[in-house]
């Protein structure tokens, strides 16, 4: 198993990292290889697209329509519907 050492770690890092380790009933080492653990998992797992993560967002709202794919298009300004200037 590899091992390494990390310097120069901020006091108040070090302190959150004890209280997570205890909030989960492990010691602070193995806090630290969950931690690793799951980023390297996520490294290996594809960033779901801008519209995909949008629309999970607002599912629970009641978002129904199709958003219109803007890919190619120039930005423009928001009609908010107020015809003053």
């Amino acid at each position: 198993m590899a091992q390494f050492i990390v310097r120069g770690l901020e006091e108040d890092v070090k302190a959150r990292l004890k209280h997570r380790a205890q909030r989960h009933g492990r010691s602070m080492e193995e806090e630290v290889r969950d931690i690793l653990r799951n980023a390297a998992k996520e490294e290996n797992r594809p960033v779901p697209k801008l519209g995909s993560r949008i629309v999970a967002r607002f599912a629970k709202t009641g978002l129904t329509e199709d958003l219109p794919e803007l890919r190619g298009q120039r930005p423009r300004a928001a009609d908010l519907g107020n015809d003053h200037p």
